[in-house]
């Protein structure tokens, strides 16, 4: 399943019901693409994680090797500046994603 921005304008419930209804079908054996700018949903939501800046996959990953002992939000804005943030370790490689 593809899926463009899917919480965007649901209200709570109706966004816990979706997340409830994705982890199902994953459970299924299922596979979920999905975009979204809500990066924390994509931290708990996501085993796999690709961040494309400017149309170029610049990221791609396992959740837990793309974060590390960061936080999703941490790498992404370290792969959309140009410069270094004090919390996050060099890295070479930035979002997207599915389950």
């Amino acid at each position: 399943m593809i899926l463009d921005e899917p919480f965007v304008g649901l209200d709570p419930k109706s966004s816990f019901i979706v997340k409830q209804e994705m982890k199902k079908m994953c459970e299924a054996g299922n596979a979920i693409f999905f975009s979204t700018h809500i990066l924390e949903v994509a931290e708990k939501l996501c085993n796999k994680i690709a961040i494309i800046k400017n149309g170029e996959l610049v990221i791609t990953g396992k959740m837990e090797e793309v974060i590390k002992n960061s936080s999703l939000e941490d790498v992404f804005m370290e792969s959309i500046e140009p410069y270094q943030y004090d919390s996050l370790v060099p890295f070479d490689t930035a979002y997207l994603s599915g389950f």
